[in-house]
């Protein structure tokens, strides 16, 4: 992430309603952080690529990943990105219905960083934010603009 700016976001999320409720949060927050969306781990390693639609797609500071997704599920993106050099650095926080699904998301060599428990809300990404901080990974509140 370079300093200065808010941190960018890519959510691997196929629920609609789990992304607004995350990006609701943001905002109300104030927070100003760039998150880009998809819909399934497929799609995902595309715009992580900068592959296809995604050509030219900024590298993300952050990936929010839920677990249960279509094409590819999390754990198999989890395998897939923590198996590239190119990616590995990334921090991954898997989007877990419950808190028994962490098996999948933090155990073997291709786990997740962090986790939240759906719905994610400001103080979930607000306590993962801090967690990560050993990463130089913040959420980073920008000022409105001058006049």
């Amino acid at each position: 992430m370079t300093e200065g700016r808010p941190a960018r976001i890519l959510m691997v999320e196929d629920n609609e309603g789990d992304v607004i409720l995350a990006l609701r949060s943001l905002q109300a927050a104030g927070l100003s952080n760039e998150i880009q969306v998809v819909g399934d781990g497929v799609e995902a390693l595309e715009f992580l690529r900068s592959q296809g639609a995604h050509a030219g797609a900024p590298r993300p500071d952050l990936i929010l990943l839920d677990m249960n997704l279509p094409r590819l599920d999390g754990r198999g993106f989890l395998e897939t990105v923590k198996g590239d050099p190119q990616l590995a650095s990334i921090p991954v926080v898997a989007l877990l219905s419950s808190r028994g699904d962490r098996g999948a998301a933090l155990s073997g060599d291709a786990r997740a960083d962090a986790f939240i428990v759906k719905p994610v809300t400001l103080a979930s990404l607000s306590e993962i934010a801090r967690d990560l901080a050993g990463l130089r990974l913040t959420l980073m509140k920008t000022s409105p603009p001058g006049p």
